[in-house]
């Protein structure tokens, strides 16, 4: 079985096992985390730093990050990407080493990704049976879908309604240029704003967030895991209801303390004898 098989199987059998169907997935953080139970984080990176997937061995915790960026589709591309890690268990025998160098791992993490992100069987469904497309079908696969038009074009050709040249020459374009030509550049902007933004493992948060609400932790806390102010912190909690638990100790008088009979009687016995032995002799 070659690598592109391998993807793709794998990412049909993610998506029926999840009752994903062949539509396309809304926010991929999301659907990671309720589906895998994997933490992601979107987090600022260097500018050749896409993301990783971690596990640690001995508590079997994982860990999925991503670069904060401005291109979404790319962001989505490599969310589905490490997840695709995070099923094989690739780090099982990596290497030390530049992981992403060509290698069929990488090759079949790829190919994971394009068909969850863009079924076959969705693209299918999405045209299907029209007979002759142009850039504005391209465009429309690319919006729908939320991939870049290098992705959408394979499906295209995949799907069989583009031959290979076709799918060579599609995939030069961007996204911007697509979404600037057609219409949805408004949306594309939007799509922008929300993958440059940080954005925590929600359990983290909602663990921050319970110890807030039960007053062992500050919302200074939150700002942090968040990555905003303080004051912005502390507006979200207000407006959703959120408030620190009084934890005022009530003191008690000491006219209220129960009445204590001590028996000293045992001291006597350890400080000297019956027959006055030890006792000062003036």
């Amino acid at each position: 079985m070659n690598t592109e098989t391998e993807g793709r199987i794998a990412a049909q059998q993610f998506r029926r096992e999840h009752r994903l169907g062949v539509q396309p997935l809304g926010d991929l953080v999301t659907v990671i985390e309720q589906t895998t139970g994997v933490d992601v984080a979107v987090l600022d990176a260097g500018p050749d730093e896409h993301g990783l997937a971690m596990r640690d061995p001995d508590r079997g915790v994982v860990f999925i990050g991503v670069a904060r960026t401005e291109n979404p589709m790319r962001q989505r591309s490599t969310l589905a990407h490490e997840l695709a890690h995070v099923l094989f268990e690739d780090w099982i025998d990596a290497e030390v080493g530049d992981w992403s160098e060509p290698s069929p791992r990488e090759d079949r993490c790829r190919a994971f990704a394009r068909h969850l992100l863009v079924p076959v069987e969705g693209v299918r469904e999405f045209l299907q049976d029209r007979q002759e497309l142009t850039l504005a079908s391209l465009s429309a696969v690319v919006q729908r879908f939320l991939v870049s038009p290098a992705i959408a074009a394979i499906a295209l050709e995949q799907a069989g309604y583009i031959d290979h040249a076709t799918s060579e020459q599609w995939g030069e374009f961007y996204t911007p240029q697509l979404a600037a030509r057609f219409g949805w550049i408004d949306q594309y902007h939007a799509l922008q704003a929300e993958s440059g933004k940080r954005r925590t493992p929600q359990r983290l948060l909602a663990r921050a967030i319970n110890g807030y609400a039960i007053g062992v932790l500050p919302a200074q806390a939150i700002a942090t895991l968040r990555g905003v102010t303080l004051a912005e912190a502390e507006a979200d909690l207000r407006e959703a209801g959120v408030e620190p638990a009084n934890s005022t100790v009530t003191w008690a008088r000491a006219a209220d303390l129960p009445d204590v009979d001590v028996d000293l009687s045992d001291l006597d016995d350890a400080t000297g004898d019956d027959d006055g032995a030890g006792r000062d002799a003036g």
